[in-house]
């Protein structure tokens, strides 16, 4: 379980500090992802971001009240993953949101308690990122997105940790 607890004494970091990108939270099932897709957006529309596919998830995208972003998703089968030269397959997609919760939206809703799936960073360095989390902790490279991002994993997973210096 991931609990939130207010301190507004904090300094809210500025969107080019290193720092967290998202925190993404992992469904077991479409139906399930929708459901939560669905109640947040009605409860709180203006949070929503964006929505993606990313060829080996789907994913939603929001940001709570400090504006951290928060991802929504359900992963593919692995048996469709698909890994080129030692990395994964993966990519930024259109997913119609709408069209996703009217296919994927079941009677009764379906809720569920998610996983952690992922964190994602922002970092000042992509090379220091990748001494630190690949050569000193042991993680495996499974995407090296233009020098830009950083995915990484343990066991074959498309990515358990990714960094970034998108607004960094």
């Amino acid at each position: 379980a991931l609990v939130l607890i207010s301190a507004p004494e904090l300094k809210h970091a500025s969107p080019s500090d290193a720092g967290l990108f998202h925190t993404a939270f992992l469904y077991s099932s479409r139906s399930a992802l929708a459901t939560a897709v669905a109640s947040i957006a009605r409860s709180y529309p203006e949070s929503f971001t964006g929505s993606a596919d990313h060829i080996v998830s789907e994913a939603f995208y929001f940001d709570d009240p400090e504006g951290n972003g928060v991802e929504l998703y359900f992963d593919r089968e692995r048996t469709g993953w698909s890994w080129q030269h030692g990395q994964i397959m993966m990519d930024t997609l259109y997913l119609d949101p709408n069209k996703y919760l009217a296919e994927h939206l079941s009677d009764p809703l379906i809720y569920e308690y998610p996983a952690i799936g992922h964190v994602h960073l922002s970092v000042g360095n992509i090379s220091l990122a990748k001494e630190f989390y690949v050569d000193a902790l042991g993680f495996e490279v499974t995407l090296n997105w233009g020098g830009t991002a950083l995915f990484v994993s343990a066991g074959g997973y498309h990515h358990h940790m990714a960094m970034n210096i998108w607004r960094s």
